[in-house]
């Protein structure tokens, strides 16, 4: 057996292991860290004859690395190593090493909280931090805390933040070199315009013109451009001698071991692959590797909640690895189809998918285990916002009963789904169509079938006009009868994508053949009210009677895309979305009755009165609300009512300068009143907000005020002889002239007159025991003196105010002693 850096380390380690439960694994790429260390961990002390389980990002990661071990031993898979993916174990009694991806530690969990037999669990290539590691290595070390603390952890890559992962497993780390030989890495001049697959077909044609002596690796973002570059490439196989070779995860199992075989001898092989060979795997004959720079990132669908794969830029640390991979064996060398710019300005590292993806599945998950609402403590926090907005869609689901799950939610925690499809399958399941159940939710959980961007025919009555686009994708996929490749092709469907959605069906199928027929119901309608009750958020309106413009209940608004199918429902579903530059478009969409709504969701549906204010009048509007989407509306004329009142007076209120009474008038009537109250009158200042809505109550326009003027109204709601009293609106001279008083909510109350008007007074009049502001005026109707003094007035300025006056005014009587001087005779008004 071939000696690799890692075997010098290994004693150490387990003696690591032995003194305490955790350690962090750094060794760089070549090292042998996937297969020596879980085979060294067989023989531990402190594994005591229990199992080993190893986690791996990706299916053929698992399966290359139980068999590299398990040839290295001597033996069979699934002796004392194996592996367990989606859709294949290879396991039996004496298994004590188990690959298995990360999402099946969550389900072993589930079964068994404990992970009872269980001794070592080691996460690798932790730096790739997929929500299933992120949530595997919680529970992990909350179980350790709790209940297991001998169970051991060990966190391994070629590339993480050691410190921070060792900080929160309070573990060692042992860094480990690799066995690497040095990587010629080229970039591009500048950005090439053309098509990728022309871009890898011209960088593999230029390998092989420089005598290739080993096989290319070339990374590309996915199956469909992997497709496109297998025919590119296909003219250098006649060429220049080579073999292609494809590698994803959606091709079967025995095609992937194909692809990472070596090579005939003296005939290189082109593996046109996905990130699935970026770690974990070793293929022996690469020499050169080309790098799109592309790949497949991660996320969720703000429509739906379940998973996306959209194509962008890798990391820097993903794009090390790639090009890592040309020098495992030999020197080796990569051509990045990007600029060194391009690189410099990339992220790091990837987003971790906790901090991005969809948290429905995992809040149900942590309610199972924790009974209730969890305290986990995360290595990185999810945000609180993903959440809460994931235990509301639970709650909306009916998975929750408050902070604990209810039975519904159990039956969705047993199913490898997201929980809307699991909701949509229980409920279809629940209406008797069990293998249609499983073959809808398997349609909606792997990826698009279509080849291209056509849609489905339907086989319908109604070719191109139906109720569900769901109903026909069902029509489309059952009528094709035949799993031949080439016949799949011709109806325009993926062959490995209708694979995948076939063996998703059969597991499903299992899982939902317990489940009783508890409602009679036509498959149609079975469908339609079964996709409401998984996407119970997302339902929509039309603007317009068969138009494609959709109004949506969560707010905002979309439009159907031309090749649905639901053409004329005014209500839908919205199953299936993508935002794009001028809205989010919805591809697959489900007709809805608004009785459903009310039926399923009567918390959600809610009668809305709206008053407003237009020409003058009130008008009511009436609605049914299902969240923030009108069902249905009316508006018609207003009756006295109190929301009516006080619509009125808000709009009078913010019309003053139009408002239907004389405002001056009330606006005096409110200061008089503050007055009064300070000198003797019981009660409250006047609330003019308050008081015009109890005169509003029996009216319902600007008329009605207008035949009942508002500052009537209030001399009959106050005590308005009081308020005369204390507060009176005008006051007399002693020649008879009144004079109206000015009240001032800040100021003392105040008069104004001519000064003339004022001779034969020694003091001015009084309010409530205080002398009033006297604005003593000149003929010109300006003030020359404002004073509360008029005794003081007369004795001190009289005589030099007098002497001015006398000058500008001379045909104006001006008395040497205006304390004895008669006043002037009020004059007559103006003739207009």
């Amino acid at each position: 057996m071939q000696e690799l850096p890692i075997d010098a380390y290994l004693p150490g380690i387990t003696a690591s292991l032995g003194k305490q439960p955790n350690l962090v694994l750094v060794a760089e790429p070549g090292a042998g860290k996937t297969t020596r260390l879980p085979a060294a961990l067989l023989d531990a002390p402190f594994t005591r004859g229990g199992q080993v389980l190893v986690l791996e990002p990706r299916r053929l990661a698992a399966r290359m690395a139980a068999r590299r071990i398990a040839s290295e031993l001597g033996e069979e898979v699934g002796e004392r190593v194996g592996y367990a993916v989606r859709f294949e174990r290879k396991v039996s009694a004496r298994t004590r090493v188990v690959f298995l991806t990360e999402a099946l530690l969550t389900r072993r969990l589930l079964d068994d909280p404990a992970l009872q037999g269980v001794s070592c669990v080691v996460l690798d290539e932790f730096h790739e931090r997929s929500l299933h590691t992120d949530l595997g290595l919680a529970l992990l070390r909350a179980l350790q805390l709790r209940a297991r603390p001998e169970l051991r952890i060990v966190v391994m890559s070629a590339t993480l933040d050691a410190e921070r992962v060792s900080a929160y497993l309070d573990a060692p780390i042992v860094n480990v070199p690799g066995r690497t030989f040095p990587v010629a890495v080229t970039h591009l001049d500048k950005p090439d315009d053309r098509r990728l697959e022309e871009q890898v077909a011209g960088a593999v044609r230029r390998l092989c013109v420089n005598k290739l002596d080993g096989d290319v690796l070339v990374f590309l973002p996915g199956a469909a451009e992997i497709r496109r570059c297998e025919q590119s490439c296909a003219p250098l196989v006649e060429a220049f001698g080579v073999e292609l070779a494809t590698l994803h995860g959606d091709l079967p199992p025995g095609q992937q071991d194909r692809a990472v075989s070596p090579g005939k001898p003296g005939r290189p092989k082109i593996v046109l692959s996905t990130n699935i060979a970026e770690t974990s795997l070793t293929l022996e004959g690469v020499v050169a590797v080309v790098d799109s720079g592309l790949a497949r990132i991660a996320g969720h669908s703000p429509w739906s909640g379940l998973s996306t794969l959209s194509t962008g830029k890798i990391s820097q640390a993903s794009a090390v690895q790639r090009a890592g991979r040309a020098g495992r064996v030999r020197a080796g060398q990569c051509v990045r189809l990007y600029t060194k710019p391009d690189f410099d300005t990339r992220a790091r590292f990837d987003t971790p998918e906790l901090a991005k993806s969809d948290l429905c599945s995992v809040e149900l998950t942590l309610r199972s285990l924790f009974d209730g609402a969890p305290t986990l403590a995360w290595f990185e926090p999810p945000p609180e916002a993903a959440s809460a907005h994931a235990i509301e869609l639970l709650e909306r689901l009916g998975a929750l009963e408050g902070a604990r799950l209810s039975s519904l939610g159990r039956a969705m925690l047993g199913l490898p789904v997201h929980p809307r499809l699991a909701r949509v399958g229980l409920a279809l399941c629940e209406r008797g169509f069990v293998a249609e159940a499983a073959l809808l939710v398997a349609l909606l959980s792997e990826r698009d079938v279509r080849l291209g961007q056509r849609a489905f025919s339907s086989s319908r009555k109604h070719d191109q006009v139906g109720e569900s686009d769901l109903l026909a994708r069902l029509d489309a996929i059952e009528s094709v009868h035949s799993t031949n490749a080439d016949t799949l092709r011709r109806h325009d469907l993926d062959p490995g994508a209708v694979q995948a959605v076939f063996r998703t069906r059969d597991q499903l199928a299992r899982a939902f053949a317990s489940i009783p027929r508890t409602i009679d119901e036509p498959f149609d309608r079975a469908v339609l009210v079964s996709t409401l009750l998984g996407f119970p958020d997302r339902v929509g309106k039309r603007r317009t009677a068969n138009g494609a413009d959709i109004v949506l209940s969560g707010g905002g608004s979309a439009a159907l895309a031309p090749s649905s199918v639901v053409k004329e429902a005014e209500l839908v579903v919205a199953v299936e979305a993508e935002e794009r530059g001028r809205g989010a478009q919805v591809h697959a969409a489900s007709a809805v009755e608004a009785d459903w709504l009310l039926e399923y969701f009567p918390d959600r549906v809610r009668s809305e009165r709206t008053v407003s204010f237009a020409g003058e009048r009130i008008e009511v509007s009436e609605a049914l609300m299902y969240d923030a989407l009108v069902l249905d509306a009316s508006k018609g004329k207003a009756t006295p009512s109190p929301d009516v009142a006080q619509a009125l007076a808000k709009a009078a209120l913010a019309r003053a300068a139009a408002a239907p009474w004389d405002v001056d008038a009330v606006e005096d009537i409110r200061r008089r009143v503050s007055f009064a109250i300070g000198h003797g009158l019981k009660g409250e200042p006047l609330d003019v907000e308050a008081a015009l809505i109890e005169h509003c109550a029996d009216k319902v326009s600007f008329d009605d005020l207008r035949a009942d003027p508002f500052e009537h109204a209030l001399a009959r709601m106050l005590d308005m002889q009081r308020v005369n009293e204390l507060a009176p609106s005008r006051v007399r001279l002693a020649q008879g002239r009144e004079l109206k008083v000015h009240y001032e909510l800040d100021r003392p109350p105040w008069i104004e007159s001519r000064l003339q008007d004022f001779f034969g007074l020694l003091d001015g009049p009084r309010i409530g025991g205080e002398p009033l502001v006297l604005h003593l005026l000149a003929p010109n109707q300006r003030p020359v003196q404002v004073s509360t003094d008029l005794r003081g007035f007369w004795d001190r300025h009289y005589a030099s105010v007098r002497k001015e006056l006398m000058r500008r005014y001379p045909r104006h009587s001006w008395p040497e002693d205006p304390r004895t001087a008669k006043p002037p005779e009020p004059r007559p008004p103006r003739r207009s």
